[in-house]
């Protein structure tokens, strides 16, 4: 079994004074502190859109295993499945996760191309379908048409994890935001108003990944890997399945729950990735926590909200807390303090935490299965 030793978070918000490479190699070395470890123990490294071999350089580490997988915001989680698998393989054995974002500075920023012969721009960018608004509100409104969601519970998500965050001094949006405020903000897309949207921010984030043995001997609580799962469908939102549903959230938590062997009743605590008001709706529905055309009602009735029985996105989530632009990396890090018990907003008796992850729009997703607990064999 693997193990999350070390977890730690760059500074956040407005950072031009660092570039992505400073933030990935800034994230890498609170991380290893938080763990107790130095660079010469570290034979493995990922990225996310950058290379990791770049990366490792600048590092001054020589890895025998890395891993560039790039796919978008859940990258991180997969990166941590990779990573428990090649330290299971005997491949690696101290495997530095890392993720640093300069999206709202724009220093060193790899660039991000749509290139007019790809998927994209030959299907659909020449429609006007153009960035995360347009490409999420069309198929939301078809959501909302058929489980009658109404606009006031689409808004009663960022309003619900505005409680989580309210006072965090880290959170770019530590204020409480009422349903009616939330739906009184900038227009952006119909139906999603300024406040349904994530924010853009700097920063970045960095896990130790080790065996559970090697993990038992440093300073800090180890997180076990209890289970995970990915899950890829079609790259272009018009090609999904069902515009309606978030499938492969149900293929990557199917995976990591029975890999795990749990079942909903266990879960204590769970982190969906929300760029946008509607994605923890469809990832409460797809990872089975509700019936289909629940997750509204189930969240603007407080079931997600301090004191409810299902703790959701409990830093404020990227709609409150960060997002650089791939978020994942941010949910694995709230998820590690809430085990280890010192979150800002800390949820009693946490012992078992999910994190669902999506990548571009429903294109990949990763679940993990995290604890504070070492499950036997």
């Amino acid at each position: 079994m693997a193990a999350i030793a070390g977890a730690a978070e760059t500074s956040l918000g407005r950072l031009p004074a660092m570039s992505e490479l400073d933030l990935h190699v800034d994230a890498a070395l609170l991380a290893l502190a938080d763990a107790g470890l130095s660079l010469d123990d570290v034979d493995g490294i990922t990225s996310a859109v950058h290379n990791p071999v770049e990366i490792a350089h600048a590092l001054g580490v020589r890895p025998t295993w890395f891993d560039g997988t790039s796919v978008g915001g859940t990258s991180f989680l997969v990166h941590v499945r990779h990573a428990a698998a090649a330290i299971a393989a005997g491949q690696a054995e101290v495997v530095l996760v890392l993720h640093g974002e300069s999206r709202r500075s724009v220093v060193g920023r790899h660039p991000r191309p749509m290139p007019a012969d790809g998927m994209l721009g030959q299907f659909e960018l020449p429609f006007g379908v153009y960035g995360p608004p347009t490409m999420f509100t069309l198929p939301y409104l078809r959501y909302a048409h058929e489980t009658g969601t109404t606009l006031e519970q689409l808004a009663s998500v960022p309003a619900r994890q505005s409680e989580w965050s309210h006072g965090n001094p880290r959170a770019a949006r530590p204020s409480l935001a009422s349903v009616d405020e939330v739906l009184a903000s900038t227009p952006i897309a119909w139906p999603f108003t300024k406040l349904m949207c994530c924010m853009v921010s700097d920063g970045g984030g960095g896990l130790v990944v080790t065996s559970a043995e090697r993990a038992r001997e440093l300073r800090r609580t180890p997180v076990y890997l209890w289970g995970s799962g990915e899950a890829a469908d079609s790259p272009l939102v018009s090609q999904m399945p069902d515009l309606t549903r978030a499938e492969t959230f149900e293929r990557s938590a199917t995976a990591a729950f029975t890999e795990a062997r749990i079942s909903h009743n266990d879960v204590d605590h769970l982190m969906v990735y929300d760029a946008f008001a509607h994605v923890p709706l469809y990832g409460l529905e797809a990872l089975g926590f509700v019936g289909r055309g629940e997750a509204g009602a189930f969240v603007a009735d407080g079931n997600t909200a301090p004191g409810g029985h299902l703790p959701m996105n409990t830093n404020g989530g990227g709609l409150r807390y960060t997002h650089t632009g791939m978020y994942g990396m941010f949910a694995i890090q709230e998820a590690v303090r809430q085990l280890r018990g010192e979150a800002f907003a800390q949820v009693p008796d946490v012992e078992v935490s999910v994190v669902q992850g999506v990548g571009h729009f429903f294109s990949e997703a990763a679940t993990l299965v995290l604890s504070n607990q070492e499950v036997s064999a």
